[in-house]
């Protein structure tokens, strides 16, 4: 494993999920900043011919493979390097399952949900921001009642359905207005196993993009 490429930027929970298991499995990686609060490449017909038509980050770059989508690049680095890997089709069924719910029900709602109370040019509505709130609520008090039963969300040992949950869970409470970990105790139990993990990384020193609007780190990496 060496010469990936990530496109990624420091804000991205989407993105945070592949450079964390980039740096999980040990990995030769390098990101490559995509500057959506600037020059937004994503709106670009280059960036959209060559890189993503999708127009998003993240964007794995493997030799001549790109791939984009979340899932898809944790599914395509664990088979790779045999870390994380899900064992059996019931636990590759129930990874599915969680990363799934995970990217509708949970940071597909908690994303956004900071975007338009941090970064968005004009705050968000509080009805909107209300009604998210609700929906992210309920998602994380179901994920806290499974992790209450279980060290990770399959089994034992961490998965990519794992992986996948990090997405926005490691960012600082003062960018949600409160604290995920001390308002769902098992999530904050999950969050220090996952920590433990060798090769774990915030999102703002492993990613560039920190401070906001420059291409800098939290703690430069070595």
């Amino acid at each position: 494993m060496s010469g990936y490429q990530l496109y990624c930027f420091a804000q991205s929970g989407n993105a945070y999920r592949a450079a964390l298991m980039l740096n999980l499995i040990g990995a030769d990686w390098k990101p490559v900043w995509y500057d959506f609060f600037g020059t937004a490449p994503q709106r670009t017909p280059e960036f959209r011919d060559s890189i993503n038509e999708m127009g998003e980050a993240p964007v794995l770059i493997d030799g001549a493979r790109k791939l984009s989508q979340s899932g898809v690049i944790l599914t395509y680095l664990a088979r790779k390097s045999g870390m994380f890997l899900p064992h059996g089709e019931d636990q590759e069924l129930e990874s599915l399952r969680w990363i799934i719910f995970d990217n509708q029900k949970l940071n597909g709602f908690l994303g956004p949900y900071r975007f338009l109370k941090n970064f968005a040019p004009t705050p968000g509505d509080p009805a909107v921001m209300g009604f998210m709130k609700s929906r992210f609520d309920a998602s994380l008090a179901i994920v806290n009642k499974r992790l209450e039963k279980s060290p990770f969300l399959v089994g034992d040992k961490p998965t990519i359905a794992d992986i996948s949950l990090t997405g926005y869970l490691f960012y600082p409470a003062e960018e949600f207005g409160f604290d995920i970990g001390e308002q769902h105790p098992a999530i904050g139990n999950w969050k220090t196993r996952i920590q433990a993990l060798p090769g774990w990384a915030h999102p703002y020193d492993i990613m560039p993009g920190y401070p906001f609007g420059t291409q800098g780190y939290r703690n430069k990496p070595a």
